[in-house]
């Protein structure tokens, strides 16, 4: 193997440790390779950690969910490294189905690990992010958090929601030298459809024909979604700038061109635009 010496930016970063929630697949598992190669000290979370001897970075147990295994694996961390300058919070699953038809239980699970695991990831870093006078922490939200979509309504909530959260929380922690960024991406080619939590087409559903067709158009999306190395540079650069902005969009044209036109038209013109697009 032909081994480069290092540039002066990957030697400063190797200094840099960095966390990320929900890395044995997907956009998660891409960022945590892309910053290993870039020589930081990466550490992914899993609930079900594997050895994976081909991974260039550490896979530790960790569930969003459950307090004490956030605790542990922080601790693990700092006493080894000493610090966490980066954590990106990215563990989260999908959900569909028509609000009707979606057992509010499941609603909760999502809105417990999407929005309440990200919010106590953050509470688990902060005190050492302000004993050192810096930290930056990466929420990975989703273009759905901008605009509420049909049979996706649960999902969007729980984004948006932690968009607000994360810049509430921005303004609060300035004064310690953190600053809290929102990435928001859209489709992806990952595994996440496989992981969502699909209401069942009821037979007696007056969304049966609906969802059905919808549900169809959003698994057509994922497969066919972009590379999940775009976010892993994107969340490079936002790393590497001393002064990053609070929101951040990773899709495509047109998916970032929704959140402009939902700013400027008019709601109801909005609503059916998106209603022509969802076939309602």
């Amino acid at each position: 193997m032909n081994h480069q010496p290092l540039t002066i930016n990957q030697q400063l970063s190797n200094q840099k440790v960095v966390l990320i929630t929900g890395a044995s697949s997907g956009i998660g598992k891409s960022i945590a390779i892309f910053l290993s190669e870039k020589g930081y000290t990466v550490y992914g979370t899993s609930r079900n950690p594997t050895k994976e001897n081909s991974l260039p970075f550490q896979l530790i147990s960790l569930d969003v969910l459950k307090k004490e295994t956030i605790d542990i694996a922080i601790q693990q961390i700092i006493k080894k490294e000493g610090k966490i300058d980066v954590l990106i919070n990215n563990a989260g699953m999908g959900i569909t189905g028509p609000i009707e038809d979606t057992p509010t239980d499941e609603m909760k699970r999502v809105f417990d690990t999407n929005f309440f695991g990200a919010i106590e990831m953050m509470k688990a870093v902060l005190p050492s992010m302000r004993n050192q006078k810096s930290g930056l922490i990466i929420n990975v939200t989703s273009i759905a958090g901008y605009m509420g979509l049909p049979f996706r309504g649960v999902y969007s909530a729980t984004k948006g929601a932690l968009e607000l959260i994360s810049e509430a929380t921005n303004m609060e922690v300035q004064q310690f030298g953190i600053n809290i960024v929102n990435v928001a991406p859209g489709d992806f080619a990952t595994n996440i459809a496989a992981g969502r939590y699909h209401t069942p087409v009821f037979e007696n559903s007056g969304y049966k024909k609906s969802y059905q067709e919808n549900l169809d158009l959003m698994n057509s999306h994922v497969s066919s979604g972009m590379n999940p190395q775009e976010m892993a540079e994107q969340v490079y650069k936002i790393i590497n700038n001393p002064t990053p902005k609070i929101h951040y969009k990773v899709g495509t044209f047109m998916e970032k061109f929704s959140i402009v036109l939902k700013r400027i038209l008019p709601d109801k013109v909005y609503q059916k635009l998106l209603m022509n697009h969802y076939k309602l």
